[in-house]
């Protein structure tokens, strides 16, 4: 009898056993991956890509508005009778893909980019540090010829020579719910210049940061630094001369809104505009205030997708 109980029982536990190496296989002792969420409350730290991306099935209409320099004076009543605006669409194809197109008053110029994920950071499920990103875009200035900054009198215009080119890698983390830093070097292509002097090719980088204060505000800055001896020098007092592109502000969260007011000594709002053609001088006063409203519409509901973590199904 006792013998018979003791073979029982090892059969039980080994049924046991087996039934739980049975579970684990099935997923039953699965591993949830959780991706890092809100470095940025936006897809932009001010004019730059931040390395948050529209949501899979999400349409974001942003508006953004610049006013122009305090240094104008009272008779510009310090910059705010002047605006430079850009409407923008951007859209997530998938949670790593994002498309956008815009159009800016700023030389009436059409901008249009992707943003693509490859790696994301994890909060559980992975050990992946920060997130990095690739993004590139192009767009085409349609402002009559004569008032473009290239043209010369005799010069042919061409359609191509309207032409400019960015890409830009955009690696960040987010160290805690309070800080997150980011850098993004890139490279901008400009199809003509004016001057000999100039290059095609402009090589960049440039940095970002968010502070956050409260559940629904934070502090953003963000500069971009350009390689030296890249862009025109002035030749004559009226020439521009060229700066690098420095803006802070704070991002205020209302439900599906996001407020962000800034201040910037750049005019244009998409990146060959920001990095290469940023004339204002913030020692000279040459500050514009401006802001940004972005607002989340949710167009597709995606089906949930099963994804293998280390050989076990996780969420994707």
């Amino acid at each position: 009898m006792r013998a018979t109980l003791l073979t029982i029982s090892l059969a039980s536990a080994l049924y046991g056993a087996a039934q739980d190496d049975l579970l684990s296989l099935l997923g039953e002792d699965s591993i949830t991956v959780e991706y890092t969420s809100a470095s940025f409350k936006a897809t932009r730290v001010i004019n730059g890509l931040s390395i948050e991306n529209t949501a899979h099935g999400v349409m974001d209409f942003r508006i953004s508005h610049r006013f122009g320099y305090v240094s104008a004076g009272r008779s510009e009543f310090w910059g705010l009778d002047q605006a430079y605006i850009r409407l923008g669409l951007d859209y997530g194809v998938t949670d790593r893909l994002m498309v956008g197109i815009g159009r800016s008053s700023y030389q009436k110029t059409v901008d249009g980019f992707f943003k693509y994920k490859i790696l994301r950071q994890c909060d559980q499920g992975c050990t992946m540090p920060i997130t990095l990103s690739f993004a590139a875009g192009m767009s085409v200035t349609t402002l009559a010829s004569e008032k473009l900054p290239w043209f010369e009198p005799g010069r042919t215009d061409y359609f191509t020579h309207r032409m400019g080119y960015f890409f830009q890698a955009v690696a960040g983390r987010k160290f805690s719910e309070k800080l997150t830093l980011q850098l993004m070097p890139g490279l901008v292509h400009r199809n003509l210049v004016k001057t000999t002097e100039e290059k095609n090719d402009v090589v960049n980088i440039g940095a970002a940061g968010r502070i956050k204060i409260t559940k629904r505000m934070a502090i953003n800055a963000e500069y971009f630094y350009v390689l030296p001896n890249q862009l025109a020098e002035p030749v004559t007092s009226t020439d521009p001369t060229y700066h690098n592109s420095f803006s802070m502000g704070l991002d205020i969260e209302t439900g599906g809104h996001v407020f962000q007011l800034h201040l910037t000594n750049s005019f244009p709002m998409f990146e060959r505009g920001f990095i290469t053609e940023t004339t204002g001088d913030w020692l000279d006063g040459d500050i514009s205030m401006g802001f940004n409203i972005s607002r989340v519409f949710t167009v597709h509901e995606p089906k949930s997708k099963a994804a293998k973590v280390n050989g076990k199904s996780g969420s994707w």
